[in-house]
């Protein structure tokens, strides 16, 4: 993919500095008082995003300019400059390596280990972790180094119409009765049933989000459970686990339940196509519903659902941070207090988290979009963090293994796509393949294989949709 850079320069009328708050070390998180703490600073900051949609003034919902003009009524002395980039992933990871980088990062896949070699720490995680949701995933060493800028719920984007059309009266619960809908729609009518947004290759990365607490409904799971089970891709036998999430895109394809030609797809014209009915539904974090719906005339068509997977008679929703914003530990201790500060202001003021229909970060926030609402009884799960010590263990096994769960692992997902259209390969014979990748890197890192039976581990999240 080429890179496409695009910068907005926010310029408010520069006050003079009457009184600026003296802080013995950086400024921490819940030091700020927003519109009172530095409201008389003057700085410039720059912002590196992977949001350039929110920079066309064009964009159907709130754009960074019109962040920042509700920003400047309170800080009218911090200049914003807000830098960019479609190829994100890759590029800001290289931008942090070669110590190029913003004041405010959207933080790309970094060792946890390695974090304070990068950013300022945002303050306590005993402090942070009663006010801010997912304080925990970018913590190192009891300090915190990231901020979400919203949160998701991991389900499936679906067009209503679509779905009523094919007769379906209610959702689904398993994954066989979401492909028996599947074939529904296939049946009754022109929609595609399950796009699959194969070519975009970040999207495919979803598919991964529903094996850890969607399909266990385990909060200590992803970052405790996984980097020792033995065999995590093998069937347990239960109609969940990540066999059964992956068994669903494997089917769908193999059964033509989703586009003629996977090559060909295309994501900016998928939320159109959403929007008018031409397909039934996409695999997509909670992110992805405003996009469809202002992509055209049927905005209340475009729904949310929870993944269709049931552990022991309860479904879950694996839950989590979208990116998080890291402060540059290289900048100025005024460009320090400004990010702060606009960090701060994003979570607790500007209403980003509502507008872009996720979770909302500070948790005295009671407000949650109306997507949810078919989330009702469904228990959230957020991954713990590693235990201490095994900070980096799952990073290496992902690396080790190139299966990138969770962490860019696209091509493995895009493989499943492949296999079951060509037939080259069974699902179980790429599920023993992971397997053996897994159980060798495993080796290679010294992670000692100790659960093999998740019915007796516990660690169920608590936090029930509402």
């Amino acid at each position: 993919m080429n890179k496409k850079a695009i910068a907005i320069t926010l310029t408010a009328a520069m006050t003079a500095v009457m009184s600026v708050p003296v802080f013995a070390a950086d400024p921490a998180y819940d030091d700020i008082a927003v519109g009172e703490t530095g409201t008389d600073l003057t700085a410039e900051i720059s912002l590196l995003t992977n949001r350039t949609d929110m920079l066309d003034e064009s964009y159907i919902g709130t754009t960074w300019a019109q962040y920042l003009e509700e920003f400047n009524k309170i800080y009218p002395g911090i200049t914003v400059d807000i830098e960019g980039d479609t190829n994100y992933a890759e590029d800001a990871l290289l931008r942090l390596q070669g110590g190029d980088y913003s004041d405010i990062v959207m933080i790309p896949q970094v060792d946890l280990a390695e974090l304070p070699n990068y950013f300022i720490s945002f303050g306590d995680l005993d402090t942070l972790k009663d006010e801010v949701r997912f304080a925990s995933t970018k913590a190192y060493d009891g300090q915190v180094y990231g901020i979400p800028i919203t949160g998701n719920a991991q389900g499936i984007v679906y067009n209503k119409a679509v779905f009523e059309k094919a007769g379906i009266t209610s959702l689904p619960t398993t994954p066989d009765e979401f492909l028996d809908d599947l074939q529904k729609i296939k049946d009754n009518t022109d929609a595609i049933p399950l796009y699959t947004n194969y070519a975009a290759g970040w999207t495919m990365g979803a598919w991964d989000a529903y094996m850890t607490g969607t399909a266990t409904g385990l909060t200590t799971y992803e970052n405790q459970i996984l980097p020792h089970e033995q065999n995590p891709f093998e069937d347990k036998g239960n109609g969940a686990h990540a066999y059964n999430v992956y068994r669903v895109l494997y089917e769908a394809v193999a059964n033509g339940l989703t586009e003629d030609d996977y090559s060909t797809t295309d994501w900016e014209s998928c939320k159109g196509m959403i929007n008018n009915g031409e397909i039934g539904c996409m695999v997509l974090g909670s992110w992805a519903v405003t996009q469809m719906q202002g992509a055209g005339d049927h905005p209340d068509d475009i729904g949310y659902m929870p993944f269709p997977m049931t552990v022991d008679g309860t479904m879950y929703a694996s839950a989590g941070p979208d990116y998080m914003f890291g402060i540059n530990v290289n900048s100025s201790d005024d460009n320090r207090l400004a990010a702060m500060i606009f960090v701060k202001w994003m979570t607790e003021q500007s209403g980003f988290s509502y507008n872009e229909g996720g979770m909302p970060i500070s948790l005295s926030d009671d407000k949650w979009p109306e997507l949810y609402s078919a989330f009702d009884g469904v228990t959230y799960v957020a991954s713990d963090p590693a235990l201490e010590g095994e900070e980096s263990l799952t990073a290496d096994l992902n690396a080790d293994s190139e299966l990138g769960i969770n962490a860019g692992g696209n091509t493995k997902v895009q493989g499943i796509v492949e296999a079951a259209a060509t037939g080259s390969e069974t699902f179980d014979e790429i599920m023993a393949d992971w397997n053996q990748k897994w159980s060798d890197a495993q080796e290679m890192d010294d992670a000692e294989v100790i659960y093999t039976d998740l019915a007796s581990e516990s660690g169920a999240a608590e936090t029930e949709a509402e």
